[in-house]
């Protein structure tokens, strides 16, 4: 039996060297590019870069225009006697062009786009943890996908074993060496091993088609998924996306806390304002005129009843609730891995022992062969030996799948 699995196994390597294959690293990579959740890290990026561009054009100057007309009730009047003074007219009429520019304003743009720039890394990080929460679900597909694959190739055995026994007990029913019906149970477990394929099939390729919306890669069952070799490494420190992110949730807080500080710096702004109206700058003059002024002003907002400092104050806390949810996070990510390292001892010890049933197996079908080859036991009682042997593999494999799925989710919950 070990021979035939082998020669199969090895027909089957030949069989897919110009075949389509697919590992679990490359479906870790196709779903971080191309689901379409992917697409909004651009999206925030180019947002981003507008948003800096508006804080940026605060450097500028600032256009404006007003224009107005007005009547008023009373003007102006020299009460000189004799003075000749023509009054203002009640109607007057005024249009101006205003330019601000800022000359300094204590950093506060700059530390704007430094809390739009933390804000991007952020909302990022934000998409690159919620794609990789999509590594455990990959896992869960893709093994049962390759136990599906290992289940098939040891059920091609059985059913190549069978066949020849078939051939053989046939054989021996011609030359009346065994019992007539013999034969007919044989037949029986070849259309059950029939069904069963068709049943693994179906499964299968049901698996693989979610695996390929997942990943937005085209799969089909001729598809071969590869056995990776799965490592642990349990000395080694958390670095999970979370972590990163809590990280740069206290960055953007210390940025923000900078842009709070800016807030009442004073600010110093240069304006000029040039216009055409009547009257203009001279009162006295009941013409129309143009005219222009230029100027500096400072504004300092020297007190604002703490409101800048409380702002502060609670932005420390948010830092301290940060340090307490990494602190969590932390604490169940270890509890979650002593679990898994616990069940992967635990697949490691089975595993042996199924080594030594398969051992012990295929002694007992080698006896039942040689017997059923002297008629002394009926084709029923081979096929019960051979389908124990089956079974008993088949946990083998299942067992060896479930101990590399449960190391890649150790491996994933890790953040290696």
């Amino acid at each position: 039996m070990k021979k035939l699995v082998f020669i199969l196994a090895l027909t089957f390597s030949f069989s897919v060297i110009a075949q389509e294959s697919i590992t679990l690293n490359t479906c870790y990579n196709l779903v971080e590019t191309n689901y379409p959740l992917a697409k909004q890290s651009k999206l925030f990026e180019d947002q981003n870069k507008i948003d800096s561009d508006v804080i940026s054009n605060s450097k500028l100057p600032q256009f404006s225009m007003d224009a107005q007309v007005t009547y008023q009730s009373e003007v102006i009047e020299i009460p000189i006697p004799n003075a000749n003074i023509e009054p203002l007219n009640k109607d007057q009429y005024r249009a101006t062009v205003s330019v601000n520019q800022i000359i300094y304003n204590g950093g506060l743009t700059d530390a704007s786009l430094q809390v739009k720039s933390a804000q991007l890394k952020t909302k990022q990080k934000q998409v690159e943890i919620s794609l990789y929460q999509f590594k455990q679900q990959i896992n869960q597909l893709y093994f049962s996908v390759l136990l599906a694959q290992e289940s098939e190739l040891l059920l091609n055995a059985k059913q190549t074993q069978v066949q020849a026994k078939h051939k053989e007990v046939q054989s021996g029913i011609k030359y009346g060496l065994i019992l007539p019906t013999s034969d007919l149970i044989l037949e029986a477990e070849l259309i059950k091993i029939s069904q069963q394929l068709q049943e693994l099939e179906s499964n299968k390729i049901a698996l693989i088609e979610t695996l390929s919306s997942l990943i937005s890669q085209q799969l089909n069952a001729a598809t071969l998924f590869q056995n990776p070799l799965i490592e642990t490494q349990l000395q080694t420190e958390i670095s999970r996306p979370e972590l990163e992110l809590l990280q740069l949730k206290k960055e953007e807080i210390e940025s923000s806390e900078i842009l709070i500080s800016k807030q009442n710096a004073p600010k110093l702004i240069g304006f000029a304002t040039g216009g055409y109206g009547n009257p203009g700058l001279n009162m006295l003059d009941n013409s129309f005129q143009t005219f222009y002024t230029l100027g500096v002003k400072l504004h300092w907002n020297i007190f604002d009843w703490h409101s800048n400092k409380k702002q502060r104050e609670s932005l420390v806390i948010n830092k301290d609730l940060i340090d307490n949810e990494t602190e969590i996070f932390k604490l169940n990510t270890n509890i979650k891995l002593n679990q898994l390292q616990k069940e992967i001892d635990k697949m490691e010890v089975i595993i042996i022992s199924d080594a030594k049933i398969i051992k012990l197996r295929k002694e007992v079908l080698k006896t039942a062969d040689s017997q059923l080859k002297n008629g002394v036991i009926t084709s029923s009682a081979y096929v019960t030996e051979l389908t124990n042997l089956y079974q008993d593999e088949n946990t083998l494999v299942r067992h060896e799948i479930q101990l590399k799925l449960t190391k890649s989710n150790y491996n994933v919950i890790k953040g290696q």
